[in-house]
């Protein structure tokens, strides 16, 4: 039987060295067509300008000597029958007709034709690109080609660079693996005689580590199984406290989470409000203002079942309903509802209109309203949102937060005194702590006293 040390290194080099024969055929396969493609979009940017210089150039036989003097490139022009007319790199006299060629063929249907093959007028092989022109003069094809052994050189040496940064890698992975495993094993050792003398007259009562959270989660148990005949009683109370905690701290979840039903509200009231009172408003501005009452119901009714899905999901009953959000969209609809309450607030959105991420779409939008509003509350001038693929941040310029305040400022019902912060952050954060956690995503706060905040979250 192996040691646990050594199931980890042969577990940790089996894995790598898969990884590692694998990376490398995927990246030299990637590599390779990569600069094809860019060979081939250079061909064709060159021929683009050839044929833009025909008309100019008489003489395509000096042209095609410049060619080959300049950029070094093979260049052969050919009429609508395939004759040769110029050619760069052999005698045109001695060539074959090349009416039939792949790439000629490809250019009568297409912008384009594109071929590679081994060529026996230079006996190399080659990458040849052909377009069909046509002058005031005549019609005729343009080909170039470079050669492939130039394309695979630069391919080698720039594989050899990342096979041997990924060398380098896997180098130092095993020796950190190997530490690791080194430690891991004296932990388990030390778990093994704790255990051992739990069997024994004179036994143990007390173990501790601080390797990683998860060892010092087991020696934390350990020391409560070890001392549980003489303060079993008191667990007991422990337990039915810990119990009573867990009901209450979703009572206050339901609890905080209810005061974003105030802004789809007060919408809701203020529309309905001036339709009461203006019996002769006008159709349209009426039927803007039942669109609004309309989208402000439905997010009520989603919030609702939000707070239904968050009691089934702590039970562990249902999973979130995740689906494509378009960020753009759902900044514009939160802001758009948010500036009834703050009307001479402004906010800017910066991303890529097409970004989307896969979420619960009522429960984000619960977190980008927290964050947004929090905001306002807490600055005067403009706020900007910026995202990306991997990121969201909401940015203001206002009265920022400690240092101190910063390590607690996610826990329930934390508020900073010296600054009055209501129940938004008493709980808001909070809320959006753990609605982000629910999808995997991280919240990072980075704040500066009377500088502002950054509110981070990350995909």
């Amino acid at each position: 039987m192996l040691k646990f040390q050594q199931i980890v290194l042969r577990k940790v080099l089996l894995s790598f060295s898969i990884l590692f024969i694998a990376l490398g055929v995927i990246v030299y396969f990637w590599i390779k067509n990569f600069y094809l493609q860019e060979t081939t979009k250079c061909l064709k940017n060159n021929i683009e300008v050839i044929a833009l210089t025909l008309e100019n150039n008489p003489n395509l036989d000096l042209l095609a000597q410049e060619i080959k003097k300049n950029l070094h490139l093979r260049l052969t022009l050919i009429d609508i029958d395939g004759n040769i007319l110029a050619e760069s790199h052999e005698d045109k006299t001695k060539m074959e007709n090349h009416k039939y060629r792949d790439e000629i063929l490809q250019a009568n249907d297409a912008e384009y034709g594109l071929k590679i093959r081994h060529s026996k007028t230079i006996n190399k092989d080659l990458l040849y690109v052909a377009k069909k022109v046509t002058t005031s003069k005549q019609t005729l094809y343009i080909r170039l080609s470079e050669e492939v052994k130039s394309i695979n050189a630069e391919l080698i040496l720039l594989a050899e660079k990342i096979f041997g940064v990924l060398a380098l890698f896997f180098v130092a992975i095993f020796i950190t693996t190997y530490r690791m495993s080194q430690r891991l094993e004296s932990e388990v050792q030390k778990i093994v005689n704790f255990l051992t003398a739990l069997t024994k007259k004179n036994k143990e009562t007390y173990i501790h580590s601080t390797y990683s959270v998860e060892f010092h989660k087991i020696t934390t148990l350990l020391t409560k199984v070890s001392q549980i005949l003489v303060k079993r009683e008191k667990q007991k109370t422990k337990f039915t406290a810990k119990l009573q905690s867990s009901n209450k701290q979703k009572d206050d979840i339901i609890s905080a989470i209810s005061h974003e039903f105030k802004n789809p509200i007060a919408v809701i009231n203020g529309y309905s409000q001036t339709l009461l009172d203006d019996a002769d408003i006008n159709p349209n501005i009426r039927q803007k203002f039942l669109k609004k009452i309309y989208k402000n119901g439905r997010k009520l009714s989603e919030l609702i079942d939000t707070l239904r899905l968050s009691s089934k999901l702590d039970s562990g009953q249902q999973e979130l309903q995740f689906k494509t959000i378009n960020l753009y969209e759902l900044l514009s609809e939160i802001v758009e509802s948010i500036s009834t309450n703050y009307p001479s607030r402004e906010v800017i959105i910066k991303g890529d209109k097409e970004i989307t991420i896969k979420g619960d779409n009522s429960l984000f939008g619960v977190v980008l309203t927290n964050l947004i509003e929090n905001a306002f509350k807490y600055s005067e001038d403009e706020v900007v949102v910026e995202f990306d693929a991997n990121s969201l941040s909401v940015i203001d310029t206002g009265i920022g937060i400690s240092k101190k305040n910063l390590e607690n400022i996610t826990s329930k019902f934390y508020r900073v005194n010296e600054n009055s912060w209501n129940n938004s952050l008493g709980l808001g954060l909070f809320i959006v702590s753990n609605i982000l956690t629910l999808h995997h995503f991280k919240l990072s706060i980075k704040s500066q006293e009377h500088k502002g905040s950054t509110f981070t979250i990350i995909f």
